[in-house]
């Protein structure tokens, strides 16, 4: 396992401080907790009508119009509508190049037939956009990038094989909830600020909820942090990493929480190339064959209720709930 000299400089002070990791604040976090009434539908059902956690409230194209789309051009002109629309996806659209989601946009592949190849989707500078039941291989740039957006809620894909990022949040994005999505087959996976420079931008911003995905064999960054406080890793599967699961940097401030980790060496870690340590804590999460992780820092209060599936369950419920088709 490749080791770096920022991830593992504070490594012998992260034992003596991982006692007092602290959240700041309250957070209802327990079995117990009430669901937001924006979220509308229990967590743990994969066919949820709307997204928890930081993406709750995102509507996308509802209300609008529904159109669907089978061939590349029909799609472009679909999702780049200044109105709100729904696009339901029925076949393979193969783009030549990362293709933008204008605003209030839900882009939704018809059962397991919506299919994005060849290039990625580019949500840029919108706000309310959904992105669901897709199918994302062989990008030549991102599958999906979120650059200066907000209220952004990607769900229930399938994403293999992209150049460069499964699915990264950049910019200053905000209130985003990535959920229920199986990504396999892919190196760098989920990039969470892309500058050690950018920190003017991106500080109190990058607030992103991780739940219920499926890390299935990807190498790193499930995800890499930079700069979002807090952000929630909670009730995923990840199973066999190459390299090491999640790393929070730079000022970010990462809850790691009731995860199901099989076969990763590395399940999480402060700190990660050139970038210096951020803060990270971890509880609740469920350890198989893998190793124990490193935490440290005060993390920011979880600022919405929810319930966690316990740790021990989440394979089995991930399994059987993410990517396409499961809606």
């Amino acid at each position: 396992m490749r080791r770096t000299s920022a991830r593992y400089k504070l490594a012998g002070a992260a034992t003596a401080v991982a006692a007092a990791v602290a959240l700041t604040g309250t957070t209802a976090w327990s079995s117990g907790a009430a669901e937001p009434a924006a979220a509308g539908q229990d967590p743990t059902t994969a066919a949820a009508a709307a997204p928890i956690g930081f993406g709750a409230g995102t509507t996308g194209g509802a209300g609008g119009a529904t159109v669907e789309v089978s061939n590349a051009s029909a799609f472009i002109a679909a999702v780049q509508r200044t109105d709100p629309v729904t696009v339901r996806v029925n076949g393979t659209i193969s783009l030549s190049s990362m293709t933008k989601v204008a605003s209030n946009k839900t882009v939704v592949g018809v059962g397991t037939a919506g299919r994005i190849t060849g290039s990625g989707l580019n949500v840029s500078g919108v706000s309310n956009v959904i992105i669901r039941n897709l199918t994302f291989t062989g990008s030549n740039d991102d599958a999906i990038n979120v650059q200066e957006s907000t209220k952004v809620w990607i769900d229930h894909n399938d994403v293999s094989g992209a150049y460069d990022g499964g699915i990264d949040i950049k910019r200053a994005s905000d209130y985003v909830t990535v959920s229920w999505n199986r990504t396999h087959h892919q190196n760098k996976n989920m990039l969470l600020g892309h500058s050690d420079s950018n920190g003017s931008q991106d500080s109190g911003k990058l607030r992103v909820t991780y739940v219920h995905n499926w890390f299935d064999g990807t190498t790193q960054r499930n995800p890499r942090v930079r700069f979002g406080n807090p952000v929630h890793v909670l009730n995923n599967y990840f199973s066999n990493i190459g390299d090491y699961g999640v790393a929070s940097t730079e000022n970010a401030g990462v809850l790691v929480e009731a995860n199901y980790f099989e076969n990763t060496e590395d399940p999480f870690h402060l700190g990660e190339g050139d970038s210096d340590p951020g803060a990270l804590a971890a509880k609740n999460n469920h350890f198989v064959n893998s190793g124990t992780g490193q935490t440290g820092g005060t993390v920011k209060a979880i600022p919405y209720g929810y319930t966690a599936d316990s740790a021990s369950s989440v394979k089995s419920i991930v399994m059987a709930g993410a990517g396409v088709g499961k809606i």
